[in-house]
């Protein structure tokens, strides 16, 4: 019988302690068994709150953020969703820079919790190489204001603070080790801080990242659009050190939607592109690991953050 975890005296309690499940219908005989960590038992339903609340709690420490400064960021809507429910329940304003490439759904939650939300547009409809330089810019310009703090989480070493944790808890949920772990990079945060802790704890784990096939950066040097939300179609990410991690892959996006389907279909798992693309490569690698190894890998984000679009729409 399970124990009930305790009352929480803050929603900020809530942010981490996230449950692993194991992949028990989509893996292919023969292979290693894969599990994946579900982030979007997180408040707002994504990893994202980890790093939100280490960036502005660091940023508290610091004396950089101090009371009636307001808050602002460019993201793609799951960072502006995470910071945003940060920043109500610590009292701070907050301003969005974002754009209609992304889902309906996450530009509603950003507003819901009270956040302003400045629109850049895309002509396209599509994450291209141009628009997340554009929004950060956008943001820097409103951030270098007094009165204002940019979190700037592509480059700001405080994400990493809270994206450890993943790594952590992972440590103590598999104390026979890890053979493989793979994540989609946007910042590249995510990775990394798991990486830092694995590189010290379980150095024998493979780290792999991952990136979508049509807009290559790492694999090939190359940039291109794609419609994967939480990956920014940005220049080699800041965060990103090759020490701490061991191959990269590039995943097709297709295959990636395919895989969201399927896991509803099979799994009962309702999740986002992104985490379309962490199982594909999950499964690549558990065939190759062969059975008896270990391959884990993270569930980003809800898929009820997509419902509106044609993610599941066969």
């Amino acid at each position: 019988m399970s124990t009930m975890p305790p009352v929480a005296m803050s929603i900020f309690d809530a942010i981490g302690n996230t449950p692993v499940i194991k992949l028990n219908h989509i893996v292919p005989d023969g292979s290693a068994d894969v599990y994946i960590k579900l982030e979007f038992f997180n408040p707002t339903g994504c990893y994202k709150d980890r790093m939100a609340l280490s960036m502005i709690e660091q940023a508290e420490k610091r004396g950089d953020l101090q009371p009636g400064m307001t808050v602002v960021e460019a993201t793609g809507g799951s960072t502006g969703s995470s910071l945003a429910f940060v920043c109500a329940q610590k009292g701070y304003n907050f301003e969005v820079v974002c754009s209609n490439a992304f889902s309906v759904e996450k530009l509603r939650s950003i507003t819901a919790l009270g956040a302003k939300l400045d629109i850049v547009h895309s002509p396209t409809g599509k994450v291209t190489a141009d628009l997340m330089p554009s929004m950060m810019q956008r943001a820097k310009e409103v951030g270098d204001q007094e009165g204002y703090y940019y979190t700037n989480q592509f480059q700001n070493q405080d994400a990493l603070i809270g994206y450890e944790g993943i790594g952590h808890e992972l440590v103590i949920q598999f104390p026979n080790g890890i053979d493989a772990f793979c994540g989609a990079i946007g910042t590249a945060g995510m990775a990394m801080g798991v990486g830092r802790v694995f590189r010290s704890k379980m150095p024998a784990t493979k780290i792999v990242i991952l990136e979508p096939a049509s807009a290559p950066h790492i694999t090939k040097g190359q940039t291109g659009p794609h419609s994967v939300e939480g990956i920014a179609v940005v220049s080699r990410p800041t965060h990103l050190d090759e020490t701490l991690y061991d191959e990269a892959r590039a995943i097709e996006e297709d295959k990636a939607r395919a895989m969201c389907r399927l896991l509803a279909k099979k799994e009962g798992l309702l999740v986002g592109t992104s985490t379309g693309i962490n199982v594909v490569a999950a499964l690549e690698l558990a065939k190759e690991l062969g059975a008896g190894k270990t391959v884990v890998t993270v569930a980003v984000d809800t898929g009820l953050k997509y419902l509106n679009g044609n993610l599941f729409q066969e």
